[in-house]
């Protein structure tokens, strides 16, 4: 019987490799550290943001002929990644100068049919993927629309993540067909991303009109604010913002439109250090039966330390991103986008390109991630006003406070680190310091850039080659609401917008602040190229300087006035 039940299972296995499980790219180069089948096929259509997935090959970090800089492939040697194949026109950078200088001197230099640049790699984190499938109550197998049935398990978890898959989260995936990223194994697959196939945003989806005598920046935040259910875990919902012709025949979304996302993620029920979100880019296109999964975000993340969820900074699948069971930000927080459908790509092809050129510079380390004054925003906001699309700047949250309040914050912290953190907060500007504010800011510019109720005129502000595009180009607008995946994990809520609502969700005292503790992950020497220029000066440079001055100042006073005495 034990025999004939494995036979079974493995002719169940090998017809589903035949039928429905497919690698996410062509298999090729160096294996994945985890055994898998010989597949070349790739699933009709699919496709990773503005790329078709036959122009890129699997393989991990290790890997000796891939186009991606050496210090990218050192961040992924246990990752699975894909990256383009031989003869694409790879991103590259300018050495010996900033991130945002070399976008903008490429951009200047750019032709407007340049093709689109692919990026050093893609971050995949499986070989294969199951599309429609269905978990079984007690996730112990995954069922088909065929009646193949194969056994499931979910890949490890990290021992720093806090949360984990629990009975919530099978009951919730157990009602919906999923897409699923893992590895096929001879004893059935090993998940690692579980992906709501419902998540979607349909050709004509239902529409939802801003109050036109509402500002764009305060309907935006009324949107991610509001919660259909008291509990705060609405389901996923899409909406038509804007459309140019509505009374035009046809979708607000047809498919094959190239789009623009911008996402926030929300604050985490259970960590302290992460109220103010997290922010990022997209691209991608629409497809007939409205997925989303395959469209690209571009996260940025610190590379100097440990994540305890194994976040690692790349580009990588909207369903990775979300839904990964380690890292997916879906199991943390609640998300939001604004999406925008243009009726030509050049738009969407020249922030992916601007952006692969950025992960560049970033995996060598001319770009380095900081949290008061380089992080997501900063860095994302850049890159879009490097292309000329001119973002708001919202300003600092006080330059007075934090002029004033350095030495009281260098004496309450007993940190001259820390002292310099608080300064450069309330010195920069929100837009590039606060993923809502920059969520809030570009959102609203995007509105107003194509004249949508309650902003201004068209092209009033499109002062530059990216906002141009956008003014002339975008079709349609939609807005996406992403529930926090059931976990173990407490539930989240929207983002703090402010410094000041960030300091109201922390408890007052540090003790009952929730932290996780992550290891350093130091970028070796080796690795460091000859032409990196020296950090940039931080606001909080001239602050220390100038107090420091001061009290070297009255110490030599107080010498002198009683030397006097």
């Amino acid at each position: 019987m034990r025999a004939r039940a494995g036979i079974r299972r493995a002719a169940h296995v090998a017809f589903l490799l035949a039928t429905t499980l497919v690698p996410v790219f062509p298999a090729g180069g160096n294996p994945p550290a985890a055994p898998a089948p010989e597949i070349s096929a790739v699933a009709a259509g699919r496709s990773v943001g503005l790329y078709d997935a036959q122009s890129f090959r699997l393989t991990t970090g290790p890997c000796r002929d891939c186009p991606a800089p050496r210090q990218a492939l050192w961040y992924f040697e246990r990752e699975t990644i894909a990256v383009p194949l031989p003869g694409s026109p790879v991103a590259t950078f300018t050495p010996g100068v900033r991130a945002a200088d070399d976008i903008r001197a490429w951009a200047a230099a750019r032709k407007p049919a340049a093709p689109l640049d692919y990026p050093p790699l893609v971050w995949v984190a499986a070989p294969q993927v199951a599309a429609g499938a269905r978990l079984t109550p007690d996730a112990t197998a995954l069922t088909f629309a065929n009646r193949v049935t194969v056994p499931f398990r979910l890949t490890p978890k990290i021992p720093l993540n806090r949360s984990w898959f629990d009975g919530s989260s099978a009951n919730f995936f157990a009602q919906r067909t999923i897409k699923v990223r893992g590895t096929l194994r001879e004893d059935g697959i090993v998940a690692r991303t579980l992906w709501p196939e419902d998540f979607r945003l349909d050709p004509a989806p239902p529409r939802h009109e801003l109050a036109g005598s509402q500002p764009p920046v305060e309907a935006l935040r009324a949107l991610v604010r509001a919660e259909p259910r008291a509990d705060g875990q609405s389901p996923f919902a899409a909406h038509a913002l804007w459309q140019r012709d509505r009374a035009a025949a046809g979708p607000a979304f047809p498919p094959g439109r190239a789009v623009i996302g911008i996402m926030v993620n929300g604050a985490q029920g259970d960590d302290d250090e992460a109220h103010g979100g997290h922010f990022a880019l997209v691209t991608g296109r629409t497809q007939a039966d409205g997925a989303i999964g395959d469209w690209l975000v571009n996260n940025f993340y610190s590379l100097d330390v440990e994540s305890e969820k194994g976040i690692l900074a790349a580009p990588l699948p909207l369903d990775n991103y979300l839904a990964d069971l380690n890292s997916g930000q879906g199991y943390y927080r609640p998300s939001y986008m604004i999406v925008a459908a243009l009726a030509d790509d050049r738009a969407a092809v020249l922030l992916q390109s601007a952006l692969n050129r950025a992960y560049n510079q970033f995996y060598r380390h001319q770009l380095v991630y900081q949290h008061a004054t380089m992080n997501c925003s900063g860095i994302s906001v850049d890159v879009l006003r490097a292309l000329g699309w001119d973002v708001p700047a919202r300003g600092p949250t006080s330059r007075l406070l934090a002029a004033v309040g350095f030495p009281y914050f260098l004496v309450t912290e007993r940190s001259l680190a820390k002292a310099r953190t608080a300064f450069d907060y309330l010195f920069g500007d929100q837009t590039r310091l606060m993923p809502a504010a920059a969520f809030e800011e570009a959102g609203a510019s995007l509105l107003a850039l194509v004249g949508a109720a309650g902003a201004r005129a068209p092209g009033s502000n499109a002062n530059g080659p990216l906002a141009r595009m956008l003014a002339d180009d975008v079709e349609a607008i939609a807005f996406l609401r992403f529930p926090q995946l059931p976990s173990s994990r407490a539930f989240g809520a929207a983002p703090a917008v402010t410094t000041w609502e960030y300091r109201t969700l922390v408890p007052a005292d540090p003790a009952e602040a929730q932290i996780v503790a992550v290891p350093p992950r130091p970028f070796p020497a080796e690795l460091r190229d000859p032409d990196l220029l020296p950090a940039p000066r931080r606001p909080s440079d001239i602050a220390a300087a100038v107090w420091a001055a001061l009290a070297i100042g009255v110490v030599l006073w107080l010498v002198w006035w009683r030397w006097r005495a």
